[in-house]
């Protein structure tokens, strides 16, 4: 029964390390595993693996196994060891020792592998020395050898080998067969999952590189030129962005500011929180607060659900507040109380809601002349006003303008589906001589209008059919009696600031909506803000 017993409980162990062996993706792992479980029979004494390998130690290798290496290209390497030492002193778990290499076809290991063939041997067969110590093997009571090579397809991977403390049995040939060839797959699978991981981090690290090669190639997103104008802005984009610190964005209409917020916003710690844009010109004044801070049902006509507001939405992350100077006045003081404490309520609701959000602001306005006249709070002035970067317009950075309208033109092409035209010195000559009114938004839609246009492959550009660009200069007919009349810079100025006080005049002081001096003039209200604030026009009385 006691037999019985010990064989069955032999099977269940062998059973568990070839399951075992079978899931592990781990080299090194599997091998100290094979030996250790193997060292746990009772009649194993020490469990050895090795595994062919560069010739890595000729110079320091023992004569011996010197004088048997025919070719030092090659040799077999101890890789895992496991035993139960009789001795207290002793430790089996060494690779490092005397035996850490055999040379190919060197010893009973090197036979083992070159052969590809297994080595059974018993103490005392024929007289002959059986083990290369066997007084070692005596005093460990050490009296039988086997070993199997590691073959897998063909190839022969190394060799395991097991020093036993009873004379062999047929079963224990059996057995290390099962375990050796188990092994062996075991290894080579092992192996390739290594392989594929070390595949896959290279892969990933070149995708890494690639990203950071990309991203300093346009390591600024959308935001394209290397202009010393905007060089100043994207470091000063830099300095801000991994901080909490409030922005103020200022320039005309159409240069970008958007952009700059979404790099801020990009390069922040809270890039992976929203980003919330409020354009304050486009709020109706009644909705300023439901805009901003959101509403309870029936806190007003139309008011059907609870909504959240726009700081709700952007709590964690950053709240884009583009043309921030057309806050209502009596709004601007609940905005400060929620920039200050971070502490806002639901229109129509007493419980105090919190919120942790970043602002950008944006505008194209002069809100220190704002503020001077009233229009702009002081305190909420200074709390925007943390750190400013001012954008400049296209006219002023002009050597961006080949890089922006080929930028555009694939832009475009990909979004009508049409075929990329080409982009001709003439035309960009052409792009770098207007005065672009409308800045960078305004060579977008040129752009795109010419290549929806494009015909022969080539752009065109009809800049005197934009309604915001200067008027074309009328052709000149050729007259003996007549010669053109030169029109100074300064008369031109002279003019300009002369035509818009009197359309401000006409329209009592006011640009924007039906009988604007902006609809007089037939050009966009903020455009001709920018003009007013740059030309420092004010209403008399002011």
């Amino acid at each position: 029964m006691n037999d019985q017993v010990a064989e069955h409980a032999s099977f269940e162990a062998l059973k568990d390390l070839l399951l075992d062996m079978a899931q592990e993706r781990c080299v090194d792992t599997l091998l100290d595993r094979v030996v250790r479980r193997l060292a746990e029979w009772s009649h194993v004494a020490l469990a050895r693996i090795w595994l062919v390998g560069p010739g890595d130690v000729c110079g320091s290798c023992p004569p011996s196994m010197e004088a048997e290496c025919v070719d030092r290209s090659t040799c077999l390497h101890l890789v895992a060891s496991a035993g139960n030492p009789l001795s207290p002193d002793a430790d089996w778990s060494r690779v490092d020792g005397y035996f850490r290499r055999f040379p190919m076809g060197g010893g009973l290991v090197g036979r083992i592998v070159a052969r590809g063939e297994p080595v059974f041997m018993t103490q005392g067969e024929n007289g002959d020395p059986w083990v290369t110590r066997p007084q070692w093997a005596a005093a460990e009571e050490i009296c039988a050898y086997a070993g199997q090579p590691l073959a897998h397809r063909g190839d022969v991977l190394g060799a395991l080998v097991v020093f036993l403390r009873q004379h062999l049995l047929p079963d224990d040939m059996i057995w290390l067969r099962l375990v050796a060839d188990h092994a062996a797959t075991a290894i080579a699978n092992a192996r390739a999952f290594e392989e594929i991981e070390r595949l896959r981090q290279r892969v990933e690290l070149e995708r890494d590189y690639l990203r950071e090669e990309v991203s300093e190639a346009h390591s600024f997103g959308e935001i394209v030129g290397r202009s010393a104008a905007l060089r100043k802005v994207l470091q000063q984009v830099d300095l801000v962005a991994p901080t909490d610190a409030s922005v103020l964005i200022l320039g005309e209409s159409g240069v970008g500011k958007e952009l700059v917020a979404r790099e801020i916003h990009r390069r922040s710690p809270r890039r992976d929180r929203p980003l919330v844009k409020v354009n304050c010109a486009s709020v109706p004044r009644e909705l300023y607060e439901s805009e901003f801070f959101g509403h309870v049902e029936g806190a007003f006509t139309g008011a059907i659900k609870d909504r959240a507001g726009r700081f709700e939405l952007a709590d964690g992350g950053t709240l884009f507040l583009d043309e921030v100077g057309e806050i209502p006045l009596a709004l601007q003081g609940k905005l400060l109380r929620v920039l200050q404490e971070g502490e806002f309520e639901r229109v129509g609701e007493e419980h105090t809601r919190r919120c942790d959000v970043r602002i950008i602001a944006a505008t194209n306005q002069d809100l220190r002349a704002e503020v001077e006249q009233g229009l702009f709070r002081q305190d909420l002035y200074y709390r925007l006003n943390v750190f400013p970067i001012e954008v400049a317009p296209l006219r002023d950075r002009r050597e961006d303008i080949p890089l922006l309208a080929a930028h555009f033109v694939e832009q475009a092409a990909a979004r009508l589906h049409r075929p990329c035209p080409r982009l001709t010195q003439a035309g960009i000559l052409q792009l770098r001589q207007y005065n672009w009114p409308g800045n960078v938004r305004e060579l977008q839609n040129v752009i795109e209008r010419a290549v929806i246009t494009a015909r022969s492959g080539a752009l065109v550009f009809d800049l005197a059919g934009d309604d915001s660009a200067p008027p074309a200069a009328l052709p000149v007919l050729p007259s003996p009696s007549f010669a053109p009349e030169v029109v100074p810079e300064a008369e031109m100025q002279r003019r300009e600031r002369e035509n818009i006080r009197l359309a401000l005049e006409q329209s009592g002081w006011k640009i924007y909506g039906p009988g604007g001096a902006a609809e007089l003039l037939g050009v966009r209200p903020t455009t001709l803000s920018s003009r007013v604030a740059r030309l420092g026009l004010k209403r008399p009385g002011e």
